[in-house]
């Protein structure tokens, strides 16, 4: 069996390429992207636990997969909002840098 610890390196390391994504990019899809590895690594750590919590506690229920069914759920939903938006910026002004949208300062 593979210690928690590795899949909690893995969660972090996907955590931390999805920060690093979301700080460094320009490209608003980019950001988006980032977002769901985030989010994805979150969703590795809820499992993990819960795989980790039922090996003590042969009895428990899947909470893990319940939260994690949940958070895809609401990354999904997120995921269509965004790029909607991401596209109707696109065909307003031709551009998705991040740094140029300042819509609302006119």
């Amino acid at each position: 069996m593979i210690p928690l610890s590795w899949y909690l390196l893995v969660a972090a390391l996907l955590f931390c390429v999805g920060l690093y994504g979301v700080v460094a990019r320009r490209n608003a899809v980019a950001i988006l992207m980032s977002v769901e590895l985030m989010l994805n690594a979150v969703n590795i750590n809820l499992v993990a636990f819960w795989r980790y919590g039922s090996v003590l506690n042969p009895g428990a229920p899947p909470i893990g997969w319940a939260w994690t069914i949940f958070v895809l759920t609401v990354a999904a939903a997120e995921a269509a909002v965004g790029l909607a938006l991401i596209i109707s910026i696109y065909r307003r002004r031709d551009s998705v840098i991040a740094e140029e949208l300042d819509l609302l300062k006119n």
